[in-house]
């Protein structure tokens, strides 16, 4: 596959920039485009969010989970593995809450999602177990909230949505609204439960306050007696053995009702921390114990709700429980940032139980400098369950390094010369160091894949689930700024002022790290503070806004020369950072993300209008048109490849461009992505919310593909 690139040189006149006649008659540059196509493979670090369980009847060992951003995984062997069955839509962000499997044919599952953006979402069903889907054009674009099959009929189905309460008669064929149209009560449905013997008899959860119908919907009554109102109802589940016996779940509490909803009592015991309990389910075996998953951990009662206890920390944020109804002391849950805890003992302790589920916001990717093997990832939103991974086998396992980062976001990794390497976080700049003394409980675990060697009674307790590491993270972030002061003082008897430069008292630089570039003997950053330089390995940061602002982006080091981006300008310094000046720009530009040097010293723009370069420090760029690529949010030299590797957060493709030639070769990984990198032969790119990525091949054999022009 060939193509060509439309290269235009704009010149730059008294910090003006002209466009040249190029721009009318551009001129066209052959360039070899190879395309490397293959099923990218996630490979970690295992976790990240969970959000729904459903398993085969009569299979316990045979689970799906749904996902925040479209994605259905399987397991068959309980939970204790799993791997991707299938997407629902291109886009990636499909809340999966709702997942039925049909109880007479295994074959047939029903997914039900909506999107946490706009209010979007609908209804697939699948007639193969879930490896191809269509959507049910009935409830197309609804958002589903809440969806159920009827106990005693599986033809009968149930949608709750923000329009209100669907029902179908014929296996989601056809879809009939049974909540008045257009009312001002019955809308915003959160929760559904129908009983079991009569499919007319209908619970409905919404954001303010249960409601139930029980001829078919012709007629609802509120059901809010003993309820606090304006209360949001997550859950409702019904005694499949005795109907009046019914359970409800609200952000004022849980509460329980043994005349069919219309008195409910609020069972006490659970702190109002914990009142937004999005799921309640029932022990099958044993009646009495019901599971309540909240905002705040696990609770558990044995005794039909007369007391609750709390079965893990609360850091744990659960948003399904599955219980085994082969075996009781089976219990999985579904969480937010730790993916899926599993328990062998009825919930008095917990494990990972993720090899195989990677649902990470991986901002950063770094690979050793003396050990391509060794590969390191930084994550984003998973407070104690993230900060920082590390694998020692090129992604086939990995591990946290978290202590001493306090559940930090790390939006940045970089590598010095010597091998000290820096996290970037949202507060500040750490440092790796490696041999520090292990967790005072003398364990060490290994965590390849998600799995623990050993189960800890404490995990889920408030604790890191991860593996106790021998490694720390030390603050690197000392400002050391000095001043120029003016003091008068007597010299050979006449007063005279002098200037002197004086120490500013010393503070952490704090704040959230943009971006860091250890490349060079002085080691540069850009922070929510402005631009920092340091010349003794990090010991001390110097620096501050730039031309008198702060928002700088990116920044990039050449040996002395240091430049530095913010979304409206450049800035670049020849003397190691002692001073700075603006470079002229493209006026086309309307917001830059990145830059990057390459050896020869040619300075990489990534920007909203695509990928720009000059080798004469701004005097004149080329910008590269034919690329069929724009919004480019990452550019990164890769001195292994010897090209600029270019990604973007709204598509799935990646672009390596060879510097001497302007080739470029590009990938479609079938993920969105935050940066792409290459290690041992092969590229990996970090993605949004599936992990770290490795390509299906070899780089060495796509690039012998794509030589010649």
């Amino acid at each position: 596959m060939t193509s060509c690139w439309r290269i235009c040189l704009d010149s730059l006149r008294t910090k003006r920039v002209f466009l040249l006649a190029c721009l009318l008659t551009p001129l066209f540059l052959a360039a070899t485009v190879v395309s490397a196509q293959g099923v990218w493979t996630t490979v970690g670090p295992a976790g990240g969010d969970a959000r729904s369980f459903a398993t085969v009847p009569g299979q316990p060992n045979h689970l799906y989970l749904g996902t925040t951003n479209s994605w259905i995984y399987e397991s068959t062997d309980g939970g204790s593995s799993w791997h991707r069955l299938s997407k629902l839509n291109s886009f990636g962000d499909l809340i999966v809450d709702h997942i039925v499997v049909d109880a007479g044919n295994p074959a047939l599952v029903y997914v039900a999602g909506w999107t946490a953006d706009r209010p979007n979402g609908g209804l697939w069903e699948s007639h193969d177990g879930g490896r191809q889907w269509t959507e049910i054009e009935g409830l197309h674009g609804q958002s589903i909230r809440a969806f159920a099959q009827a106990p005693s009929n599986p033809e009968v189905l149930f949608a709750g949505t923000l329009q209100g309460v669907f029902r179908s008669n014929d296996g989601g064929a056809s879809w009939t609204q049974i909540s008045p149209p257009g009312s001002r009560e019955i809308h915003e449905v959160e929760s559904l439960a129908v009983d079991p013997a009569n499919p007319d008899i209908i619970y409905a959860g919404t954001w303010h306050l249960p409601w139930k119908t029980t001829d078919g919907g012709k007629a609802w009554h509120n059901i809010k007696k003993g309820v606090i109102d304006d209360s949001d109802v997550f859950s409702i589940i019904v005694d499949p053995a005795h109907s009046h016996i019914v359970y409800a779940s609200a952000c004022s509490g849980i509460y329980k009702s043994e005349n069919a909803g219309e008195l409910f009592h609020k069972i006490q015991g659970i702190p109002a921390t914990a009142r937004r309990t999005r799921v309640l389910k029932q022990d099958s075996l044993h009646p009495e114990v019901v599971y309540a998953g909240t905002t705040e951990g696990l609770y558990k009662t044995v005794n039909g709700g007369r007391t609750f206890k709390r079965m893990t920390g609360p850091d744990v944020i659960v948003n399904d429980v599955f219980i085994d109804p082969k075996d009781s002391s089976r219990v999985l849950l579904a969480t937010d940032r730790g993916g899926v805890l599993a328990s062998e003992d009825g919930s008095a302790s917990f494990a990972a139980a993720n090899e195989g589920f990677s649902e990470r916001k991986v901002e950063a990717l770094l690979v050793d400098r003396g050990n391509p093997a060794r590969i390191f990832a930084g994550v984003v939103n998973d407070k104690s369950y993230g900060s920082v991974f590390v694998s020692d086998n090129g992604g086939t396992g990995w591990h946290q390094l978290a202590g001493a980062l306090d559940g930090r976001d790390v939006f940045v990794l970089a590598q010095a010369q010597d091998g000290t390497i820096l996290a970037g976080t949202n507060d500040g700049i750490f440092a790796l160091k490696e041999n520090a003394p292990s967790h005072p409980d003398g364990k060490d675990t290994d965590r390849n894949a998600g799995k623990t060697k050993e189960k800890r009674k404490d995990a889920g307790k408030g604790e890191d689930l991860s593996p106790r590491t021998q490694t720390i993270w030390e603050p690197r972030d000392t400002i050391a700024n000095t001043l120029t002061k003016t003091a008068t003082e007597t010299h050979h008897g006449e007063r005279v002022n002098v200037e002197k430069h004086v120490a500013e008292a010393r503070r952490r630089m704090g704040g959230r790290v943009y971006a860091l570039d250890l490349s060079g003997d002085t080691w540069l950053a850009s922070t929510a503070g402005g631009v920092f330089t340091s010349k003794d390995n990090g010991a001390t940061w110097q620096g501050g806004p730039v031309m008198g602002v702060t928002g700088y982006l990116a920044v990039a080091v050449h040996g002395p020369v240091l430049a530095a981006a913010r979304p409206d300008g450049v800035v670049v310094s020849n003397d190691s950072g002692e001073s700075w000046w603006p470079i002229g720009i493209p006026t086309v530009l309307t917001r830059i993300h990145r830059i990057a040097y390459s050896p020869d010293g040619t300075l990489w723009l990534g920007a909203r209008e695509g990928i720009y370069f000059t080798r004469d420090k701004g005097k004149s760029w080329m910008w590269i048109k034919r690329l069929p690529f724009v919004d480019v949010d990452d550019v990164y030299y890769d001195a292994q490849l010897d090209r600029v590797l270019v990604s973007s957060r709204s598509s799935d493709f990646v672009y390596a461009i060879d510097t001497k030639t302007l080739d470029w070769k590009w990938w479609q990984t079938g993920y969105r992505l935050s940066a792409v990198r290459s290690a041992s032969g092969h590229l990996l790119a970090a993605s949004l919310y599936d992990g770290v990525l490795v390509e299906p091949q070899p780089r060495a054999a796509v690039a012998e593909a794509g030589r010649g022009r």
